[in-house]
């Protein structure tokens, strides 16, 4: 039974870090508990991310909150926008397949070739988040 949806996708400008609060917010108003990397790291504090140059604790802080955080879910929704799939989500992804827990991809509509080794990964893809929940639902039958 899925419950537990980490979200993964690239946080390199303030349109990613929207869509994916928006597909945790649809995901939490239908029940699921949602891991959104840069909204709930544990134990870091506004000061140290604003950092021009982020320590090594810092650094170790935030791997160890998103392994746990992958570790513990049952499922991993990525955002595959932008010219190439993000490496760190291509890193949860390829963490994700490797135990064994199913991947949705969220391609917003996008129309272009990814990398095919990662895209062998993923479990269902989708254009739009308007599907998402039905999805999760068919996976868990």
């Amino acid at each position: 039974m899925i419950k537990k949806v980490y979200i993964a996708g690239p946080l390199f400008n303030s349109h990613e870090k929207h869509y994916l609060e928006k597909i945790s917010q649809l995901l939490e108003d239908n029940g699921f508990a949602c891991f959104l990397p840069h909204r709930d790291q544990r134990g870091v504090s506004e000061k140290e991310l604003e950092q021009p140059i982020m320590t090594a604790a810092t650094k170790g802080k935030i791997f160890n909150n998103d392994l746990t955080a992958l570790e513990s879910s049952d499922l991993t929704v990525a955002l595959l926008t932008g010219q190439d799939i993000d490496s760190g989500t291509a890193a949860e992804i390829g963490f994700s397949y490797a135990n064994n827990k199913p991947v949705i991809a969220i391609t917003a509509s996008e129309r272009r070739f990814r990398n095919l080794f990662v895209e062998g990964m993923i479990s269902e893809t989708i254009d739009e988040i308007d599907t998402l929940v039905d999805t999760i639902h068919r996976l868990n039958k």
